[in-house]
């Protein structure tokens, strides 16, 4: 097992810092950025970009640096400036490691006419020039740098901090309850194949897992928030956390803004959306691995041997079901963390998922990055946790 876990935190430290080069190439190339919001200013003619403006810009984002010199200061901190070793000059403080990047900015003006800006590497940039610059300890190391747009120029760690309660209230609430109820119908509709309660859950089973959560969650707030406070019945809020002021709900009464109440209450329809789109899929899945333990010949063998039904099921059966079942185990850290996106965003709901779309379309790059990264490094430990688990679910397996 120690050999095991030494092996698996090496690879696992690979892929880490693989996949973290991959999500910082692509989100870089990605379409928009801050030069947009430059060109952008200039077309509706609020005021005339220089050199100076973009040089700056370029300076905030590191846009004037290479790609793997601004791909390692993000990861782990380094080059901060002159590197030295003794006496001796690892890299001269006039040595050129980034410059804009080769090609031209052509700002459009409104009246059709346009202008090259930049063209070209015409300025350096040198590793003295990193020393005047504020530079994390690395994402490796717990720093997360300072967000650029959604709070501009605060550490992202507190940004994140701030966002976290929200997406684990969430996703804790509707996962248990997934569980809770997703495994034991899975199980009963297995033992019962074909009869009416397997049909009728398999048909809502069929639904719940084809419909995406955002036309779910659309639904939801048009049936119990607008069409039932129309019709004058009891209704749910349609998003947010918690209200910015008091309303009354029938039979309910007064709801005052941020009480537990209406905490409650804004709270119901995202977890329900997301608690009935994991038991479609899990009790599904544990009614296919429980069909298949329930024909294999130690069952038969057992009942033979006049073993009690219920010991069959929950002892020789379900046992041996759940191991596929815990693969899907190994999703649960990340999601707890990484929250909904889609459902945080039709509710409103200030997680963490909700976040990561706000960053992407506020081209806030830095906010996103290490998102994607903590999702990246809880699904690696996620898979190591369900390996473990495997061993204690059955025995026979032996992790070398």
């Amino acid at each position: 097992m120690t050999v095991y876990l030494i092996r698996r935190a090496i690879q696992m430290v690979l892929v880490t810092v693989l996949s973290a080069l991959l999500g910082y190439t692509l989100l870089y190339i990605a379409p928009g950025g801050p030069l947009l919001f430059l060109q952008q200013m200039q077309n509706e003619g609020q005021r005339r970009v220089t050199e100076d403006d973009i040089a700056r810009l370029k300076a905030r984002y590191e846009l004037d640096l290479y790609l793997p010199i601004r791909f390692s200061r993000w990861l782990i901190g380094f080059p901060r400036g002159p590197v030295q070793l003794g006496d001796t000059h690892l890299l001269a403080p006039d040595t050129v490691v980034g410059c804009a990047i080769p090609g031209q900015v052509r700002l459009r003006y409104p009246d059709g006419s346009s202008e090259i800006i930049e063209e070209g590497c015409n300025r350096v940039v040198t590793l003295n020039d990193l020393a005047e610059r504020r530079s994390s300890r690395g994402i490796l190391f717990g720093d997360f740098g300072l967000s650029q747009q959604i709070t501009r120029d605060r550490p992202i760690s507190d940004l994140l901090m701030s966002r976290l309660p929200y997406t684990l209230q969430l996703m804790a609430v509707s996962t248990l309850l997934a569980i809770l109820i997703g495994v034991p119908i899975g199980i009963y509709s297995a033992v019962r194949q074909y009869s009416r309660f397997d049909y009728v859950i398999t048909g809502i089973a069929f639904v719940g897992s084809s419909m995406p959560t955002l036309f779910m969650g659309v639904m939801a707030i048009l049936v119990f928030s607008v069409l039932a406070k129309n019709a004058g019945l009891p209704y749910l809020p349609s998003g947010g956390a918690q209200g910015i002021r008091d309303y009354t709900i029938p039979l309910i009464g007064m709801v005052d803004a941020g009480s537990f109440l209406d905490r409650t209450l804004r709270f119901i329809m995202p977890v329900s959306v997301l608690t009935f789109f994991n038991i479609a899929g899990w009790s599904r899945f544990v009614r296919t691995s429980m069909l298949e333990a329930l024909r294999q010949d130690y069952v038969r063998t057992a009942r033979a041997k006049g073993v009690l039904e219920r010991l069959v099921i929950l002892k020789h059966s379900l046992r041996n079901a759940l191991i596929p079942f815990v693969t899907l185990l190994a999703g649960v850290l990340p999601s707890l963390v990484a929250g909904a996106a889609i459902t945080e965003s039709v509710f409103n709901w200030p997680g963490m998922g909700r976040l990561l779309v706000d960053a992407l379309g506020r081209s806030d790059y830095t906010v996103a990055m290490a998102i994607l990264f903590i999702s990246t490094v809880l699904v690696l430990i996620g898979y190591l946790i369900s390996d473990i688990l495997y061993t204690i679910v059955d025995p026979r397996i032996r992790l070398s």
